[in-house]
């Protein structure tokens, strides 16, 4: 397990973990900046466990996955479609991820502060909002994991990879929410990323060798990679200068100008 090529393995699919798992990152900050502070790192610890033991126990039942994660479960004759295991979770997860993010941007625009959340008691709220990181972490989960058996043919590689991965995105999740939280163009921007994501998992759900064939998650990480050092260049401008103020023609002036003509 310890040879150099296992290495190799193990540090190039941990970095890929961490890279696929910034959008879980994201949107687990989003749903954590709306707990109140004493239950973020309570939250924070479900997530980190609560991904890891999903990761392990579909690493655990990798061989079926593979042989049964592409079968076709059922085909609608309306539309002459078959559909998958993974299909169906891409599906569910992506009409989730859209709604939900929809609905937060709704909020941000609308000022609904309580919109989307049971207005029973706090725990349940708390549990109701673990349940939404869980389920989208799974649906994130199951992604990386066919990701994983391209690269490693270790199962023992994997496990220890999605761990390392976990802990790291654990460990920068406070930085990142509370900088989101802190920064609302950010937020917005973080929003409509989740938006596009919801989007390709409908697509990769629907039909996963179009999605494939038109790399669709490059041009969108690649535009959102872009779209946030902009931000990033254009915060640090308005830290550092005043607004930039338009040379508009004085109306007054040109009217007084006309008038003694």
């Amino acid at each position: 397990m310890f040879s150099l090529s296992a290495l190799i393995s193990l540090l190039t699919l941990t970095l890929l973990e961490i890279v696929l798992g910034i959008d879980n990152v994201i949107f687990v900050s989003i749903i954590m900046g709306r707990m109140p502070k004493a239950q973020q790192k309570k939250a924070r610890y479900y997530w980190m466990f609560g991904g890891i033991i999903i990761r392990i126990a579909l690493l655990s039942s990798l061989t079926w996955l593979i042989q049964h994660g592409n079968a076709t479960l059922f085909t609608l004759p309306v539309l002459d479609k078959g559909f998958t295991l993974r299909g169906l979770i891409m599906l569910a997860g992506g009409l989730f991820l859209l709604v939900k993010t929809v609905g937060e941007i709704h909020q941000k625009l609308e000022g609904e502060e309580h919109g989307g959340v049971p207005s029973a008691s706090k725990q349940n709220a708390f549990a109701y909002m673990i349940a939404q990181i869980l389920l989208v972490d799974m649906v994130f989960s199951f992604d990386s994991v066919i990701t994983a058996v391209g690269i490693a043919n270790q199962v023992q590689i994997m496990i220890v990879a999605v761990v390392i991965a976990m802990f790291v995105m654990f460990l920068f999740s406070g930085r990142i929410a509370a900088f989101i939280e802190k920064h609302p163009t950010l937020k917005m921007l973080a929003l409509s990323f989740l938006v596009l994501v919801g989007f390709v998992l409908l697509v990769e759900g629907w039909d996963s060798a179009t999605a494939e064939s038109m790399h669709l998650k490059n041009y969108v990480y690649f535009s959102m990679a872009f779209s946030f050092s902009v931000e990033l260049l254009n915060m640090r401008l308005r830290k550092k200068s005043h607004p930039v103020e338009l040379n508009e023609p004085d109306m007054d002036a040109s009217m007084k100008n006309d008038s003694n003509a």
